[in-house]
C-alpha cells in the first residue's frame, strides 16, 4: 500500500494541483451543465464545461492564495491552537486530496447524468432525437481535457513571470517585492497590447485572408446566368467573378419563370437577382451606385415588389426568404443585395458591426433615391429586409418607425441580435402585459413580432400599411443574448416561456449569461423552427407585408412544397 502512495505522492508533485481550485472547478461545472436555450452534443458541451471549470480552478487557486496571504496569519491565537492541536499525518493528508480528486470525477460524472435527461427533454422539445446518457458521459473527457490545457497555458505565463522576476532581481538588482508586480505588469501590459494591437489584429487579418480566399472558391452547382435578369451574367455591369462565393450562388440559384409557372400553375416572368460583392466596386459608395445602375439596367423598378435585402457578414442571402418573394409574386420581383465582409456573421458581429449598417444604409437609401423619381403609381412595392447582423444593418438606415414607414412599403426583419436599436425599443415599450418574447406593442397596429405564423394575427385588429415584422424564435440565443445577463433577470425567464424553451432553465448571476453566450455557436445547429433557425416562417412573414392580391390557400400550400425541395437540393450541392 506505501508502494501506491509513493507513486501517488510523486504523480502529485509533478502536477502539483490546488485542491480548492478542484473544488471551485467542480462547482463551476456543475453551473456549466445547468439547461439552457438549446441542446448541445457532448463535444460541444464538454467544451463549454471545460473553460467554465478552468475558469472556476483560478478562482479557487486565487481564494486559496489569498487565504494563506491574509487571513491565516490574522487568525485569533484560540484558532491557531485548536488548528495546532489537529496534525493529520500522510495517510489522511492523502485520503483527504484522493477524496476531493474522485468525488469531482464522480460528481461530474453524476450531474452529467442528470444533463443528459435536461437535453433530452430539450430535444424532444425541437423534435430531435433523444441522447442517450452513457454516449454523453463522454463530455466529461473533454471538459477534463480542457481544462489541462487551460492550465498548462496559465503555467507558462507565470513560469514567464518568474523568468522576469529573477532578471529583474539579480541582473538588474531591483528589490524582489518591486520585481515581482513589476514583471506581473509587464507580462499583462504586454498581453493586452498583443491582444488588442497585433494579436487581434494577426487574428482578423489571417481570417479576413482565409475567408477571402474562401470567397474565391464557387460551387460546382452555382453557374454563371445567362439571363440578363441576372448580375453576374454577360450583360451585367458587375462582372461575375467579383460577386463572391455568396453571390455567385446567389445569381445562379435562382428559380426560373419556366419552374415558378410549374409551382404556381400561372405564367411567370424571370425574377431580377441584383447583386455587388466587395471586388465588384472599389468603395462602399460606389458599390451602393452599382446596385442602382445594375436595378435600372435589369428594369427592376418595372416590376411589382422590389427588396432591398442587407446580407449577413460574409454576403449570404437565406435562399427561402429569397425565393418566397418570387414564387409569391409569380417571378415579377426584384431583389438586390451587396456584400460588406469576407468574415462569418459571428466574427462581423466583433469586428465588422459598423460595416454592416453603413453598407445597409448607403445600399438602402440609394435605391430610396432612385425609386421616389418615379410617378407614384408608377412605383414597384419597396420592402426591405435583414436577417441576425443583416437585420441590424438595415435597421441603422431608418431613425424609427415613422422614417421606415415614411421610406418604404414593408419591413421583414428575422432573428434580430438583443442589440438591435429599434428592435429594442419596441420591447422595451411593449404593451403592459405582453410578454418579452411575442410583445405587442401599440395595438399591433404598425409593428407585429411572431414566432409561428398564427402569430402575426396577434392581435385580431386591423393592421395598417406599411407594416413591420419582427420573428424571433423564444429559444433563439441571437436575440436574447445581453450584457444585461450579467446581473440582471430579463422578462423571458420571469415571464411564462416559450414553447420550445425548458421550463427547468433558470436565471443565476453570471451563470446564465455565459450558458446563452455558449448557445451562440449552436445558434444554428437545431431543426427548423427553433433557435436561428427560421426557415419557411419566413414565407408566412412575407404574406403579413406584402401578399398578392391572389393569395390562396392552394398556392401557399404549392409554394410551401416548393421552398422545402429547394432547400433540400441546395443542401446537396451548395
Amino acid at each position: 500500500m506505501s508502494r501506491v502512495w509513493a507513486v501517488a505522492d510523486r504523480a502529485e508533485r509533478a502536477v502539483n494541483p490546488s485542491y480548492p481550485g478542484l473544488v471551485v472547478a467542480w462547482i463551476f461545472f456543475l453551473w456549466a451543465v445547468s439547461p439552457s436555450l438549446l441542446p448541445r452534443t457532448w463535444l460541444f458541451e464538454g467544451l463549454v464545461c471545460g473553460i467554465s471549470a478552468a475558469i472556476g480552478y483560478g478562482v479557487g487557486c486565487v481564494l486559496e492564495w489569498a487565504f494563506k496571504k491574509w487571513v491565516r496569519p490574522r487568525l485569533p491565537e484560540s484558532a491557531e491552537g485548536l488548528a495546532k492541536m489537529w496534525h493529520p499525518g500522510e495517510t489522511t493528508r492523502a485520503v483527504s486530496k484522493a477524496v476531493i480528486v474522485v468525488g469531482t470525477l464522480v460528481g461530474a460524472a453524476l450531474i452529467l447524468a442528470r444533463s443528459a435527461r435536461w437535453q433530452r427533454d430539450l430535444q424532444v422539445l425541437m423534435g430531435m432525437t433523444p441522447t442517450t446518457t452513457s454516449s454523453y458521459l463522454r463530455a466529461e473527457l473533454v471538459a477534463a481535457a480542457t481544462l489541462v490545457l487551460v492550465i498548462i497555458a496559465y503555467r507558462l505565463v507565470r513560469w514567464l513571470i518568474r523568468l522576469l522576476v529573477r532578471l529583474l532581481n539579480i541582473d538588474w538588482r531591483i528589490p524582489r517585492n518591486l520585481a515581482y508586480p513589476g514583471a506581473v505588469i509587464v507580462v499583462a501590459v504586454v498581453a493586452v497590447l498583443l491582444f488588442q494591437g497585433v494579436l487581434a489584429k494577426a487574428f482578423f487579418s489571417v481570417a479576413n485572408s482565409a475567408f477571402s480566399l474562401r470567397n474565391g472558391q464557387t460551387s460546382p452547382s452555382a453557374i454563371q446566368p445567362r439571363l440578363p435578369e441576372r448580375s453576374g451574367s454577360p450583360q451585367s455591369l458587375a462582372a461575375w467573378d467579383t460577386l463572391g462565393s455568396e453571390g455567385r450562388w446567389f445569381v445562379s440559384s435562382a428559380p426560373t419563370a419556366d419552374r415558378i409557372a410549374q409551382v404556381t400553375g400561372r405564367p411567370a416572368r424571370e425574377p431580377i437577382r441584383v447583386y455587388a460583392g466587395l471586388d465588384s466596386a472599389p468603395t462602399p459608395e460606389d458599390i451602393a451606385d452599382l446596385v442602382v445602375r445594375e436595378l435600372d439596367r435589369t428594369h427592376a423598378f418595372e416590376r411589382k415588389v422590389l427588396v432591398v435585402v442587407t446580407t449577413t457578414g460574409t454576403g449570404w442571402v437565406d435562399s427561402t426568404t429569397a425565393s418566397s418573394i418570387e414564387y409569391m409574386y409569380g417571378g415579377d420581383s426584384a431583389i438586390a443585395a451587396t456584400q460588406y465582409s469576407y468574415l462569418p456573421s459571428v466574427i462581423s458581429f466583433l469586428s465588422d458591426r459598423q460595416k454592416a449598417t453603413d453598407s445597409g444604409k448607403l445600399v438602402i437609401h440609394a435605391v430610396h433615391e432612385r425609386w421616389a423619381q418615379l410617378p407614384p403609381g408608377q412605383r414597384p412595392k419597396l420592402l426591405v429586409y435583414g436577417e441576425s447582423l443583416g437585420s441590424q444593418g438595415s435597421e441603422g438606415a431608418f431613425t424609427g418607425l415613422d422614417d421606415i414607414r415614411t421610406l418604404v412599403d414593408g419591413v421583414l426583419w428575422v432573428g434580430p441580435p438583443n442589440s438591435n436599436r429599434i428592435w429594442s425599443q419596441l420591447e422595451q415599450r411593449r404593451d403592459p402585459g405582453t410578454p418579452e418574447i411575442l410583445p405587442i406593442y401599440a395595438d399591433g397596429l404598425i409593428v407585429r413580432f411572431a414566432a409561428t405564423a398564427p402569430d402575426l394575427g396577434r392581435p385580431a385588429r386591423p393592421w395598417f400599411n406599411p407594416r413591420i415584422v419582427y420573428l424571433q424564435h423564444a429559444s433563439d440565443p441571437i436575440v436574447w443574448w445581453s450584457p444585461d445577463l450579467l446581473f440582471a433577470q430579463p422578462d423571458w425567464l420571469r415571464e411564462p416561456r416559450g414553447a420550445d424553451v425548458s421550463k427547468s432553465i433558470r436565471w443565476w448571476p453570471i451563470v446564465t449569461f455565459w450558458q446563452i453566450s455558449a448557445d451562440l455557436a449552436n445558434a444554428q445547429g437545431v431543426p427548423s423552427g427553433h433557435g436561428h433557425r427560421y426557415g419557411d416562417l419566413v414565407l408566412d412573414g412575407w404574406v403579413a407585408v406584402a401578399q398578392p392580391q391572389d393569395w390562396n390557400p392552394d398556392l401557399d400550400r404549392a409554394i410551401r412544397k416548393a421552398l422545402d425541395e429547394d432547400i433540400t437540393w441546395e443542401y446537396a450541392h451548395k
